[in-house]
């Protein structure tokens, strides 16, 4: 018997009714390009499979790599990436002409770093489905203002709609974990200047909210100066938790 092993976050999934809703909101149809992470023993995978029999699973467990080898071929063409998903290049895991539907349910001890590597290879990625720790979800969708509202937030906003769709609850996953999760959908807006900005909105976000209690002015101290705040409309006194992701997009362009 396989049993879940906490160094790699696991929580499998059992309740046959979440992981019908969860495939009915996926909507797979026959010929996309669908990429899971974390498979587990692959309660979603092998449902995902009766809708479109390709199927690529990331997997680092080796035990679970092992079983889903002897079982996959029973479903379909199982493909499967025996490694650390952070490592994983997606863009060169679609063909051409192809976006990749991503599916999973993200162990809860990575998920933040996940969500980011997804975001460098979004322009291969059509949309994603996560099974994640609901305070994550709330932390994604949350608005200017919201006490929750940071880095994430706003990174995941620019990049893409972001939509938490449903609960669920603890007792559908074995072991039982002590917190609530959440199904959300990110469909990347593969927008090009948004993509361009990537890399200076982080460096933003980063010093922005890493020092929270500072004004912009003095937590931005060296990436921005108070006349670029100013230009697109952030007070310098204001507060990073205040600011729209349309304005720090535009502070991004400014500097």
């Amino acid at each position: 018997m396989i049993t879940a092993r906490k160094r790699f976050g696991q929580n499998f999934l059992r309740d046959e009714r979440v992981i019908d809703r969860i495939v009915r909101s996926i909507a797979p149809r026959p010929g996309e390009r669908l990429v899971e992470i974390g498979p587990g023993r692959g309660a979603m995978t092998f449902q995902l499979m009766r809708e479109n029999p390709r199927l690529t699973a990331i997997e680092i467990d080796r035990d679970l790599v092992a079983l889903l080898r002897e079982q996959g071929p029973q479903h379909g063409e199982l493909t499967i990436i025996d490694a650390d998903v952070l490592t994983v290049d997606f863009t060169a895991l679609r063909g051409v002409g192809e976006r990749l539907r991503v599916v999973g349910n993200l162990p809860y001890n990575i998920s933040t770093p996940v969500l980011f590597h997804l975001l460098d290879h979004q322009e291969a990625i059509s949309d994603m489905h996560f099974m994640l720790q609901r305070e994550v979800v709330e932390r994604m969708v949350a608005p200017p203002g919201d006490k929750i509202y940071g880095r994430l937030s706003v990174a995941l906003q620019a990049q893409c709609e972001v939509k938490r769709l449903f609960k669920v609850a603890p007792g559908s996953f074995w072991p039982v974990p002590k917190v609530d999760s959440a199904i959300v959908k990110l469909t990347p807006r593969h927008d090009a200047e948004r993509m361009r900005l990537a890399a200076p909105l982080d460096r933003i976000l980063r010093a922005a909210f890493g020092q929270r209690r500072k004004t912009l002015s003095n937590a931005l101290d060296g990436v921005a100066s108070p006349d670029q705040l100013q230009a697109v409309g952030i007070a310098p006194s204001a507060r990073a938790e205040t600011i729209s992701v349309e304005r720090f997009l535009a502070l991004a362009a400014a500097i």
